[in-house]
């Protein structure tokens, strides 16, 4: 997902509703010199690549967005890991570019995708517990 594709998304995202590429292709030209043709095929690139959807408007179509940024995100940076020949150095050296306050967040978010039970088996095991003794009969 490159540069172009994320400031198209920017602008779905931003007026969270249904645009035409003229509308996207007008905003774009306040910036830089852009054809109407590369605005449209990098719509229809995202709609191929699921990000929007589109409905037929006469000879046109409008596109919106299919998900949310925060999922957008989280896709090019799982992207981005995939391709690494070292994911865990990849993580390693993405945490060490991360500010205190997005090194917080990311704790937050370990703990809601573990979800409680996970800190109650925690505590459980530095309360001297042996996880494992509670199912030594396998489970059966």
């Amino acid at each position: 997902m490159g540069e172009l594709e994320d400031a198209v998304m920017t602008r779905v995202w931003k007026w969270n509703r249904p645009v035409t590429v003229r509308e996207v292709l007008e905003d774009l030209q306040q910036e830089r010199s852009i054809a109407y043709t590369t605005v449209m095929t990098v719509l229809d690139n995202l709609h191929q690549k699921g990000w929007v959807r589109r409905e037929a408007e006469g000879r046109a179509y409008r596109y919106e967005a299919v998900s949310t940024r925060a999922a957008y995100a989280a896709a090019l940076m799982n992207d981005a890991w995939a391709q690494s020949d070292n994911p865990a150095a990849a993580l390693v050296a993405f945490f060490g570019m991360m500010s205190d306050e997005q090194r917080q967040a990311l704790r937050d978010a370990v703990r809601i995708v573990q979800g409680p039970e996970t800190a109650a088996d925690a505590s459980a095991g530095s309360a001297g517990e042996n996880p494992a003794s509670a199912s030594e009969d396998g489970g059966r």
